[in-house]
């Protein structure tokens, strides 16, 4: 049997984890030289690209000193926390890379802890030893005494460390001393990540991924625990439920740098990718076709949040998009149902729209720009959390939330999170900064990066990670400030937002297209305002001073798509085409909103 080392790659985000495994690439010189381009070769999509996130787990192979080691790229943000724990069940030991200037942070804590209670062997890289004003030193301390924490074994804690900068190629046992290269890495791997453990038995393959074709379909990903597949082989697919299925596989593929290759077989250890096996879900065992005996299952994390995605009916609607009907949508969503694993959906009682369910607004924004990109038109609802009654009490889901914050801000930070049910769990400090951690129900969450941002002139560091449901923490106070609303369609003008810019902070500038009932600005003030700003000046034939000034209009506000999901109130939706991001109340005229309010205090 081929040497096989099977390693995860596990991170905080933007520690350098798919800057690492494209010098990994490079090093394997699985590309021709004339291939390589400056560009990162994991984060291949082009959100991941803008971003600078992962946001899919990758499996990559290439071949060193006759051994062919199996890398799977991780994603590091709380939203993809399920993605993580299924990878780790192929791996046989991972690297866990760490900033040097950051130390372990908490997302590294939550899949470290994961990998070390499977029993993994870690390898610790402290990366970007390069940066200004970084402690190395300190940062392996760092790791140690969070291995420490974590219950780590014996064997576990005697764990090699290599010091480097992916970005620049290189990596040693000694940071003072750059080697040329990143081999002593490749070697440390080979030599510490043990083998993959054969059982002596039948076929076995737990589904613990899958990939998708438009041409061959749904294709299941995993590691050959015991036994041989080959291709036309007949197997039986055992439920997590317990039923059995027979099936025939068609092909059989394992990872080749970064592709996929058709292989007539696999043996126990490797990492391979079945095609021909129907209805399989994750956590299901592909087995011997005599004597099925399945696997372990696995769970996926459950959804915690959900968002509305209707059709777009506002007066511009099919002006700038492909696909606007409930046909589309329905077909798009559930195309992303085949391969999005915590996602869910749920048809509503319109026909025109559907509920649906993800981990968090990162999760399900990355989706609405993806539709977006492709030419979908569509309006999304408020993002809400999931509610579950246990033995007859409220549930709500609770997130683990850390603020890595300057010192000076630390107090505001803390101010804002407190008022948003968040409990403070402790307080570190780490040079001129301050480590915040909170226990905070997810509903608080929403909303509560740009307040943080905003009081802290962007420098803190805010990630969060799902902990599980506790009972309901009471109301949170929502936007106190009401939304500014176009009384008529038309062009806005300068002079009515110049003659309105005490009214609030506008959205829009001057020239764009508005719709009645579209919000374009938030009012000082609570409660909505109606606005015409569509008026233009009269014309006289009189001279008057003073009337002539220019307008001088102060910038307008601009929302990312996250930003406008987590900024609207229940009252509201957000208009996505591929052009634009538009916020607009769910009834467009003044009269149906007075009648939906006077019904809702009747009710």
């Amino acid at each position: 049997m081929e040497n096989i080392r099977n390693v995860a790659i596990i991170a905080h985000v933007d520690h350098g984890k798919t800057t690492l495994v494209d010098k990994i690439i490079h090093a394997a010189k699985v590309f021709k030289e004339h291939e390589v381009t400056g560009d990162l070769i994991m984060d291949s999509n082009d959100q991941e690209r803008e971003r600078g996130i992962t946001i899919f787990a990758k499996n990559v192979a290439i071949h060193y000193k006759g051994v062919k080691i199996n890398i799977i790229d991780t994603p590091g943000h709380a939203d993809f926390g399920g993605e993580v724990e299924r990878v780790l069940n192929m791996a046989d030991g991972v690297l866990l890379l760490v900033d040097a200037f950051e130390g372990p942070m908490p997302q590294t804590r939550f899949v470290l802890q994961k990998a070390l209670e499977m029993g993994k062997k870690p390898v610790v890289v402290i990366n970007k030893v390069d940066k200004p004003n970084c402690n190395p030193d300190w940062a392996h301390e760092q790791v140690f005494d969070l291995m420490f924490a974590l219950d780590a074994t014996e064997d576990q804690l005697d764990f090699p460390v290599v010091f480097g900068s992916a970005k620049q190629g290189w990596m040693s046992h000694d940071w003072k001393k750059p080697a040329e290269d990143i081999t002593i890495l490749l070697d440390d791997i080979i030599k510490y990540i043990p083998a993959p453990v054969v059982e002596e038995g039948t076929t076995q393959l737990l589904v613990t991924s899958l990939d998708f074709s438009n041409y061959i379909g749904r294709i299941a990903v995993g590691r050959l625990t015991r036994g041989n597949l080959n291709a036309n082989q007949q197997v039986s697919l055992v439920k997590k439920d317990g039923k059995v299925q027979k099936h025939r596989i068609k092909q059989v593929f394992v990872f080749d740098g970064l592709a996929k290759k058709e292989v007539p077989s696999v043996q126990a250890g490797d990492i391979c990718a079945v095609v021909g096996v129907d209805g399989f879900e994750i956590g299901d065992t592909i087995a011997d076709y005599e004597n099925p005996e399945a696997l372990d299952p696995i769970s996926i994390d459950e959804p915690t949040m959900s968002m509305l995605f209707t059709i777009n009916d506002s007066p511009f609607f099919g002006q700038e998009g492909k696909f606007v009907t409930s046909r589309h949508v329905r077909e798009r969503l559930e195309k992303e149902l085949e391969k999005n694993l915590a996602m869910r959906m749920e048809e509503t009682s319109s026909a025109d729209s559907f509920m649906v369910f993800g981990r968090g607004v990162l999760h399900l924004s990355i989706l609405i720009e993806t539709m977006r990109r492709e030419g979908y038109e569509m309006q999304i609802g408020q993002p809400k959390v999931i509610v579950k009654e246990i033995n007859g009490v409220k549930n709500e889901p609770i997130e683990e939330l850390t603020i890595d914050v300057p010192e000076e801000t630390s107090g505001k930070c803390i101010e804002y999170v407190t008022r948003r049910k968040g409990v403070m769990k402790s307080m570190e400090p780490k040079n001129d900064r301050f480590l915040l951690r909170f226990d905070i129900p997810s509903r608080g969450i929403i909303g509560l990066r740009s307040n943080i941002l905003t009081a802290t002139q962007g420098e803190a560091i805010m990630t969060h990670r799902f902990m599980g449901y506790e009972p309901w923490r009471g109301d949170i106070p929502g936007r106190q400030n009401g939304s500014l609303i176009v009384m008529e369609t038309g062009t806005a003008i300068a002079y009515s937002l110049d003659n309105l810019q005490d009214r609030g902070t506008f959205f829009v500038e001057p020239g764009q297209e508005v719709y009645e009932g579209q919000v374009i600005g938030e009012n000082n003030r609570p409660g909505d305002l109606v606005i015409n700003v569509t008026k233009t000046k009269k014309l006289t034939n009189m001279r008057a001073s003073g009337s002539d000034d220019k307008a001088s209009l102060a910038p307008p506000r601009r929302f990312t798509l996250e930003e406008a999901l987590e900024y609207i109130q229940e009252d509201e939706y957000v208009e996505v085409t591929p052009k634009n991001i538009r916020l607009r109340k769910v009834y467009l005229k003044d009269f149906e909103r007075k009648k939906a309010q006077k019904d809702l205090v009747i009710a």
